[in-house]
Order: structure tokens, then C-alpha cells, then sequence
């Protein structure tokens, strides 16, 4: 009798170590994650803070791009570059957020409508060296991103935070 109470004692403290274990374990990931995420956003949002992205924004704001593959290699080997770079930025943005490592709001507020009109400005060139190319996978998270911004932009457009937070006296 006393060898089975026990052993259902130690069957019942075994059962709630892994009980504990298993909760203890899924906070751990979940707060790891977390971490992680804001990792990532506070590595993009410093990422947008620096000269050589406000460079990039200056770039896109006054080039005139080519349409073409043919156009685009009469391009200084500067200006070149200058469009890869934005490019890949915008391209790793995009991956960030599909693979949520980033939060679609983050994009929002710190680039916004900028995304949507530098794909507008990409968008011709891009499909024409994926066609030439041929790589159908050129910039695509860039495009997908940029389409995904601007349907949220003109289906619900979100107030300016100055307007719509509460005043801190």
C-alpha cells in the first residue's frame, strides 16, 4: 500500500516536472523570438538612419532610370551600383517581412509610400532583365512588398501619429 502511494507520488511529481518543463520551455521560445524580432527592427530601423541610405534617397528621388537592359549598361558604373544597392535593400526589406521577421507596421512608418514609388521607378527595368535575363525571381520580395504597402496605403490609410496619439501633459 505505502509502495504504491509512493510510486503514485513520484509518477505525479514526474508528471508536473514535465508539465513545468514543457511551459517553462514555450515561454523560452516565445521570448526568444521575440528578441529576435526586435533585434531585426532595431537592425532595419538603424539601417534607414544613415548617410548612405539618405544617399540612395537622393539617388531615386532625381535619376531618371532606364527601361531597358540596353539602357541601363550606358549607366556610369557609380550609378550602377547606386541602383543595386537600393534594390538590394529593398529586396532584403522585403524578405525580412515575409519571413515576419519585421512587422509590416515598421515598413509603414518608416518608409511608407517611398517603397511603392521607388518599385514604380524599378518596376520597368526589373521586368525587363527578368525577361532577358531570364530570371523570373529578380527582385521579387522588392515587388511583392512594394505592391503589399501601397494596397494597404489606399485601403486603410493610417493618420499621421501626430494626429492621432493622445497628448502627454
Amino acid at each position: 500500500m505505502v509502495t504504491e502511494i509512493v510510486t503514485i507520488l513520484a509518477n505525479l511529481a514526474l508528471t508536473l516536472s514535465l508539465i513545468v518543463a514543457v511551459i517553462f520551455g514555450i515561454a523560452q521560445v516565445r521570448a526568444v523570438n521575440r528578441d529576435r524580432k526586435d533585434r531585426f527592427t532595431m537592425e532595419t530601423l538603424r539601417s534607414f538612419q544613415t548617410r548612405d541610405f539618405a544617399e540612395l534617397i537622393n539617388y531615386l528621388s532625381n535619376a531618371e532610370f532606364p527601361e531597358s537592359r540596353e539602357k541601363y549598361r550606358t549607366w556610369s558604373t557609380e550609378e550602377q551600383v547606386k541602383f543595386i544597392e537600393l534594390a538590394q535593400q529593398m529586396e532584403s526589406l522585403g524578405l525580412l517581412l515575409a519571413e515576419k521577421l519585421i512587422d509590416i507596421d515598421l515598413v509603414d512608418k518608416t518608409l511608407g509610400s517611398f517603397v511603392a514609388t521607388s518599385w514604380e521607378k524599378y518596376k520597368p527595368l526589373i521586368l525587363d532583365l527578368r525577361e532577358k535575363s531570364p530570371d523570373p525571381f529578380l527582385a521579387e520580395y522588392f515587388q511583392w512588398m512594394a505592391e503589399l504597402i501601397d494596397q494597404r496605403m489606399k485601403e486603410n490609410p493610417r493618420k499621421p501619429f501626430y494626429q492621432s496619439a493622445k497628448k502627454i501633459v
